[in-house]
């Protein structure tokens, strides 16, 4: 009888010793994941913060040009201030707050765009060198923007796979909102329907 209880708190010792490398592998796993997720989120916000540093550059040179577009100039100075409003250091964690930083950002593209459509007003605006060059640089970012929260949905596909994943999500639901799922960059609203031109 002593060995068999012997053998059995042994057998107690490697299964409670394999589960504990399990969770702990898992829940490392996990982190790992979460720390590329808030790492590439820290990129997205930087090429958002770029371009809200562009803005008010070419805001003053379109002015000079401009002086009697007063609405878009003030839409696009609301706009700015709403995005640093938005500025989520949790975002990725937390819908509500990602929701409200993607609006914002979705709010200062529209005034942008409004303001470009302004700018087509003044043909010789559009000649100088400073506009070109602040032009070429608000046109890079945006590039840029598209390709960190391209980078961005694909770190957080990663981590809500293996979040869901089998056991990894026992793990993850006993950390509670430690690990919560993280939200994707979806297209803006309207981006679905095709602009329509007419001559």
């Amino acid at each position: 009888m002593g060995k068999w209880a012997i053998g059995c708190g042994a057998a107690l010792l490697v299964v409670a010793l394999v589960v504990g490398m399990a969770v702990a592998g898992g829940y490392n796993s996990l982190v790992g994941l979460d720390q590329a997720v808030q790492a590439q989120w820290g990129q997205v916000e930087n090429v958002y913060q770029r371009r809200a540093d562009l803005i008010p550059n070419l805001v003053e040179t379109v002015k000079g040009a401009a002086a009697f577009e007063k609405d878009t100039f003030v839409a696009v100075a609301e706009a700015r201030a709403r995005v640093g409003q938005a500025a989520g250091q949790n975002a990725p964690n937390d819908p509500a707050a990602f929701e409200k930083f993607q609006q914002a950002q979705d709010g200062l593209s529209s005034a942008l765009s409004r303001l470009m459509v302004v700018v087509e007003k003044y043909p010789d605006l559009k000649a100088t060198a400073n506009f070109r060059d602040l032009q070429a640089q608000l046109e890079g970012t945006e590039n840029r923007i598209t390709v960190e929260r391209m980078r961005f949905n694909e770190k957080a596909q990663a981590f809500n796979t293996r979040r869901q994943s089998f056991p990894t999500v026992l793990i993850a639901g006993f950390f509670g909102d430690r690990f919560r799922e993280k939200v994707y960059f979806k297209a803006q609203a309207g981006a679905d329907t095709a602009p329509k031109v007419s001559f």
